[in-house]
């Protein structure tokens, strides 16, 4: 991720980018490789439209507002990350619900506090403490 506050800049950035990627055999992937409109003044530039988000790290960037107004990046697990690990938790406990269950809840326990450790950060605690009651869903 690499942030410019002039559009120009980013445009300038890009080629000399790959570029110099391309001198150490490396390319970047075009599929995830973007320039968008961020930031503060991101949603003026397109009337009634909602400022782009981007995933990084397992997040969803998106502009928003603190409680005050003033312009905030804000940060959602991503629903690409979200369902995988939901996948994998309950993958995880259908293999292994054999084990007795003291010994499943340490191991859960365990498994969840890393979960929250990674995600549950200002402004996504919500959506960190809604994997726990997907996981108790049948199914």
């Amino acid at each position: 991720v690499c942030c410019f506050q002039y559009q120009k800049e980013a445009e300038v950035f890009y080629p000399a980018l790959k570029e110099r990627l391309a001198r150490f055999n490396l390319e970047l992937a075009e599929d995830k490789t973007r320039i968008i409109p961020f930031g503060r003044h991101a949603g003026r530039q397109s009337q009634n439209k909602k400022p782009d988000t981007f995933d990084f790290l397992g997040f969803t960037h998106y502009c928003s507002k603190g409680k005050k107004g003033q312009f905030r990046v804000k940060r959602k697990t991503s629903k690409k990350k979200y369902r995988a690990s939901l996948v994998r938790a309950n993958r995880w406990l259908k293999d292994n619900r054999h084990m007795p269950v003291d010994i499943l809840m340490k191991k859960l326990r365990r498994k969840l506090l890393g979960y929250y450790q990674y995600y549950a950060i200002t402004d996504n605690y919500t959506h960190a403490d809604k994997f726990q009651d997907e996981l108790k869903r049948p199914g």
